[in-house]
Formats: C-alpha cells, structure tokens, sequence
C-alpha cells in the first residue's frame, strides 16, 4: 500500500528512489515491485539499468487499489479534523 500510496502522488521512481522514500532496503523494494508487476498493478519502462515504475492505468486491479487508497487516506484525514 505504501508504495502505492507514492507512485500514486509522484507519478513514476526508479526502486532505489521508492526505497529512500519508504525507508525500506532495496531489495525488500524490488521484491515488493515484482508482485505488483506479476499482477498487472504496476508497469515499468526501461532506460538502460534504470527500471521506472508506475501504476498500471489500464488495469482494473490499479484502478480498484487506487479508489482504495484514496477513501483511505480521506478517511485519514477525517478522523484528524
């Protein structure tokens, strides 16, 4: 959810790059990566070593985890007020 929540207000990170953001290692990154690629949530693209990845806008699983995120962190949001 995490990596999710970023891609989904950046747009597009290398691993290294959602790794820093998360405060997580990069191998743990990239393995969490793989499973939502596998799953047609994420796509990458990319440009010599450097793998960018982004949600996946064609797939009704990103679409269905991005509502998700969104009433949650409205939700979020409402409880603070």
């Amino acid at each position: 959810m995490r990596i999710l929540k970023v891609l989904g207000h950046v747009g597009e990170l290398n691993v290294s790059e959602i790794a820093r953001r998360l405060g997580v290692n990069y191998e743990t990154t990239s393995k969490h990566l793989k499973i939502l690629e596998d799953e047609s949530i994420l796509q990458h693209k990319e440009f010599g070593r450097i793998r960018l990845y982004r949600i996946n806008e064609h797939s009704p699983k990103a679409k269905a985890v991005l509502d998700l995120v969104r009433v949650w962190e409205q939700a979020e949001t409402e409880v603070k007020t």
